[in-house]
């Protein structure tokens, strides 16, 4: 019997000119389902249950992608449909020229934000050169050839070249090695951005955040009374407030009356109604200073989600090689979020900011329990993080 040889594909995040612009807003419009659907599958794992939350969607939804660009039959048939491409809307073309659309323009329009893929080859591994052509035109893909027989080395080489990508956040995504690995596909994001209005650290002070009934924790908790765009979601019943950073991209952190009812009813239209019918008034921010880390094997998930046969004997990756019979091994994915004084950042940054203190009556919005983050691009609504905020010291 033929030994399968392992792919995996490694996700990790840190916190354009081609195709139709239908294709591309269909692309765009599968990214966010996509997004709320992975979101509520992690929330919903029993794993999770008590934790922070934190992933970067348009991370994941590069990575599957880019590994479609390999796939056929079955196995293309259900990566597609997990991501949530219509195929008969959507060829692999249409896909491909998308992603390399949001990419480029992701790396040319802001300094605050890096992300591409690489993909690192054994040795003794020839895949198909269309299939690498494509993942470097399209997926902007640095190609690397290591030695996975020694998996010490090979690891520490993918290792250091997470590490220069993510500016130090991510920097050990790989563990350990399956012994028939010959291809590792990755996807990293890295965004830092600092806030339009940076927060005064001086105003900064220590206060609890109420983790459950039962439960208060002591956060260093930011204030600012400023003109804020927010919005009060009536039928989710969830204040929603917009915090831009001197860039396209934008925070935005929900706090819910009843956190269920918005994790399992949260949409993309709600996404863009929020945006459309926010309104500047003046209010009294409080929001905790925090740092995550996350780390999720994907695998159950993303077979809950559909894509199954990838990671099994049924896997058809000939699109990548017809001489060896590939599957994947794992899909792990990384984040890091780190909120501070001068931004949402994924590293160090001072900064401070003087504003008049003022003694007239204003609404306070104070984040003191457990709320989502959600950090996208204005202009595109792409989603470049996701996340839910139970208890910030952890």
């Amino acid at each position: 019997m033929m030994m399968r040889a392992a792919v995996g594909l490694w996700v990790l995040s840190a916190v354009i000119c081609v195709g139709s612009a239908n294709s591309v807003s269909l692309v765009t419009e599968a990214n966010q389902e996509f997004s709320f659907r992975l979101y509520r599958k992690l929330a919903a794992d029993a794993d999770s249950q008590g934790k922070n939350i934190f992933f970067s969607p348009a991370s994941v939804s590069v990575a599957l992608a880019a590994l479609s660009v390999g796939a056929r039959g079955e196995t293309h048939r259900q990566l597609f449909s997990g991501l949530g491409f219509n195929s008969s809307l959507l060829t692999q073309t249409d896909v491909d020229q998308a992603f390399q659309m949001f990419l480029q323009r992701a790396n040319n329009t802001s300094q605050d934000t890096s992300e591409g893929t690489a993909v690192f080859v054994d040795n003794s591994f020839k895949p198909k050169p269309e299939f690498l052509q494509t993942l470097k035109q399209s997926y902007l893909a640095d190609g690397f050839n290591v030695d996975f027989t020694n998996a010490t080395e090979s690891a520490g080489t993918i290792n250091k070249y997470v590490e220069e990508k993510t500016n130090g956040k991510i920097d050990k995504l790989v563990e350990n090695l399956d012994p028939n690995t010959v291809m590792y596909l990755i996807s990293y994001i890295y965004y830092k951005g600092k806030w339009a209005t940076p927060f005064d650290p001086k105003l900064t002070k220590q206060d609890d955040f109420n983790v459950d009934e039962n439960t208060k924790v002591p956060v260093d908790m930011m204030n600012m009374e400023e003109r804020f765009h927010s919005y009060h979601d009536h039928v989710l019943n969830v204040t929603v407030l917009q915090l831009p950073f001197n860039s396209s991209y934008s925070m935005l952190l929900m706090l819910p009356d009843d956190m269920a009812t918005l994790e399992n009813r949260m949409c993309p239209n709600h996404l863009t109604k929020w945006l459309k019918w926010m309104k500047p008034k003046r209010q009294d921010v409080y929001i905790p200073k925090f740092s995550i880390k996350t780390s999720y094997n994907l695998n159950d998930v993303l077979s809950e989600m559909g894509m199954t046969d990838m990671f099994g004997g049924r896997a058809n990756l000939t699109g990548i090689s017809e001489e060896q019979r590939l599957k994947v091994s794992d899909v792990v994915h990384k984040a890091t979020l780190d909120v501070d004084e001068t931004g949402a950042t994924a590293a160090a940054a001072t900064g401070i900011g003087i504003t008049l203190m003022s003694f007239h009556r204003v609404t306070v919005l104070k984040f003191n329990r457990p709320f989502m983050v959600l950090i996208t691009e204005r202009h595109t609504g792409k989603i470049l993080f996701l996340g839910k905020i139970i208890n910030p010291t952890i």
